[in-house]
């Protein structure tokens, strides 16, 4: 009697080979992206410091608001990809995001504030 509970769901796939081709150059282009948004953040964070381009200057704030602008489309991204969020459909996407965009940028609205209290002081 054969077992019906153990189900090999790899040798079930019957993917053709342009299939596979197509998936792979998606995993590289997904690599390249989040490699070239990685890179841009370390070489921000390694040559544009405080104390090069000022602290009090406007570049700075714009310096830190891209990097979070980055981080932001980097972790979107990774959850659009690897969650599977981008096959669904766009009310649903929107509906998982929107509270985590509402949430950021409450954040973001406590820290700047609170961050000016700072140089009040």
């Amino acid at each position: 009697m054969e077992r019906d509970d153990i189900i090999e769901y790899s040798l079930d796939a019957h993917h053709s080979e342009e299939e596979g081709k197509k998936i792979r150059k998606k995993i590289w282009m997904v690599t390249l992206i989040l490699t070239v948004v990685t890179t841009v953040e370390v070489v921000m964070g390694i040559f544009l410091s405080k104390t090069v381009v000022g602290a009090d200057s406007g570049v700075w704030t714009a310096i830190k608001l891209a990097y979070i602008g980055l981080t932001l489309l980097k972790a979107g991204y990774i959850v659009m990809v690897f969650m599977h969020l981008g096959d669904e459909r766009k009310w649903l996407r929107y509906l998982i995001i929107a509270p985590y965009i509402g949430f950021i940028c409450y954040l973001l609205f406590i820290l700047f504030g609170e961050a000016s209290w700072i140089t009040m002081g």
